[in-house]
């Protein structure tokens, strides 16, 4: 018998501080909670500011032996430590051959690709759910989807086809430690030409690169009029910033379902900048111009150092909570019918809302534990509607609405 069900690792950061408030005012009593990371002191201090007695682990990220213990000392493992691709390997290792059960955060795509290459077959043999992406990156796209294709399915709609998220309201703050794995990532495929074809491809993390259907491009940064999306959405939709990590955990999980949503689903998300015909196109161009110029930014040294001036630094947070956000899905199926969900939290979806996220989805694996298999998963796969009604739970909606779907809320679109 393990000594906990549930350990934190990396605690003491910014957004572990807020994934272990979560899990001391929502687990119910007699839950096995522990702290973990590398600074006992930092530890002890979080504890204090929480009030809470939980034992507390010392590993270092960097120490395989280390973190393999606290891999074998618990059910479930959460950690918030980053770049996954710099600190994350020891630690998912670890549990995928322990038989844990590990959540993160992680927006990388090629940390979660090797992942999935070292430790999938890992984990089916030993039982250990290994669940990446477990924030705002990248459950309300996940789960989002999953809603909509349960009702197209109980309304023998069809399958899913041309699929849209588009966040219709955002507000919140840039997380220093999304950036620093951005950097990280362009660090890596600007020295090898293969992890950049790799990061480039829209089914990176498909199980079968091979068997994935011939669905012609699927651009990440395209700008898009709204009503080719939905005859409600007006302006022109710009790209959404984190759709090509997303769009891939998506595509992940309906290969891992035996293509449940359809060979023909094709899924973009987008980002809705104002409903002005004159005004929007412009700002959809750019956002799109400015993505692209902080990505060369980034990859060139005298520009890189210029722009890491202003860019908030790894474990920085922001200096309120406040914040919300609104992703609502849009999708059409192969008998001509609309559907649409609404995933909206009133929290900041990098801080408040992803520890909520993480927090929800630890206490799913060790109190409800969905039935399946092991293996490197996604939200859905893994958690699915335990995960959506840990959620609704909470106050975050999660509402579908179709030609005869039920629904909690109609998706009304939001300027944002």
């Amino acid at each position: 018998m393990t000594e906990h069900d549930i350990v934190v690792y990396g605690a003491s950061g910014f957004v572990g501080v807020l994934v272990a408030r979560h899990l001391a005012e929502h687990s119910p009593d007699g839950l096995r909670i522990a702290l973990a990371g590398r600074s006992e002191s930092k530890l002890e201090a979080v504890k204090r500011r929480l009030g809470v007695d939980w034992p507390i682990l010392v590993a270092d990220a960097g120490d395989a032996e280390a973190v393999a213990q606290v891999a074998q000392a618990t059910r479930v493992l959460v950690t918030t430590v980053g770049p996954y691709a710099k600190y994350g390997k020891p630690l998912v290792d670890a549990c995928a051959k322990a038989g844990t059960d590990y959540l993160d955060l992680t927006g990388e795509v090629l940390f979660a690709r090797q992942s999935i290459d070292d430790n999938h077959e890992v984990a089916r043999g030993t039982g250990a759910r290994i669940v990446h992406s477990c924030g705002f990156d990248s459950i309300p796209s996940d789960l989002g989807v999953h809603v909509v294709n349960e009702a197209v399915r109980a309304d023998g709609a069809g399958e899913l086809t041309d699929t849209a998220m588009v966040v219709t309201s955002f507000r919140g703050g840039v997380s220093g430690g999304t950036i620093d794995s951005l950097r990280h990532q362009l660090d890596t495929i600007k020295r090898d030409p293969a992890k950049r074809r790799i990061a480039a491809s829209p089914y990176s993390l498909s199980p079968d690169r091979a068997a994935e259907p011939d669905l012609g491009r699927q651009s990440d940064v395209a700008t898009v009029r709204g009503d080719r999306v939905h005859p409600s959405l007006r302006g022109t939709l710009a790209p959404f910033f984190m759709a090509s990590y997303n769009t891939r955990v998506v595509r992940r999980t309906n290969a891992l379902r035996g293509f449940a949503y359809g060979r023909g689903f094709r899924y973009r998300e987008l980002m809705s900048v104002g409903a002005s015909p004159l005004l929007s196109p412009v700002v959809a161009n750019g956002v799109k111009v400015g993505f692209g110029a902080l990505v060369a930014g980034l990859m060139l040294p005298p520009t890189r150092y210029v722009i890491d001036r202003v860019l908030p630094k790894p474990g920085e947070g922001p200096s309120s909570e406040e914040g919300h956000f609104t992703c609502d899905v849009f999708a059409r199926t192969t008998t001509g019918a609309h559907y649409t969900a609404r995933f909206r939290a009133h929290s900041d979806p990098g801080y408040g809302g992803t520890a909520i996220m993480l927090g929800e989805s630890a206490l799913a694996l060790a109190v409800d534990r969905p039935e399946g298999e092991g293996g490197v998963l996604t939200p859905a796969t893994a958690l699915g509607d335990a995960l959506v009604e840990r959620l609704r739970a909470t106050g975050i909606e999660i509402s579908t609405r179709g030609p005869r779907a039920d629904s909690r809320t109609r998706p009304e679109t939001e300027a944002a």
